[in-house]
């Protein structure tokens, strides 16, 4: 599924995960942190965006898996590459 079909808002950061996902609950703690707005769809409880996670994962449930607005897409990063990248997000957004 191509990322621009996303269901969720397009001016912000999505996030699709579950709640008993450790790496999930560090992502959403590292947002947090770096104090980036966010929309958090758990798959367990919304069947379109685990297909969403499906498509865009081949099949597979990667979470978490985060979509930019400008349709880039991040799945199970690590903290660090979540940092750069929402550094990044934050430089687009003030430039």
């Amino acid at each position: 599924m191509d990322p621009a079909a996303n269901p969720t808002p397009k001016d912000r950061i999505t996030v699709y995960g579950v709640k008993w996902c450790s790496d999930c609950r560090r992502t959403k703690a590292v947002f947090e942190e770096e104090k980036v707005p966010y929309i958090w769809i758990d798959i367990d409880e919304n069947k379109l965006g685990e297909k969403f996670v499906l498509a865009t994962n081949r099949g597979n449930r990667s979470v978490p898996t985060i979509i930019f607005p400008d349709g880039s897409m991040l799945v199970e990063p690590g903290s660090g590459q979540l940092r750069r990248s929402l550094e990044a997000y934050k430089t687009k957004q003030t430039t």
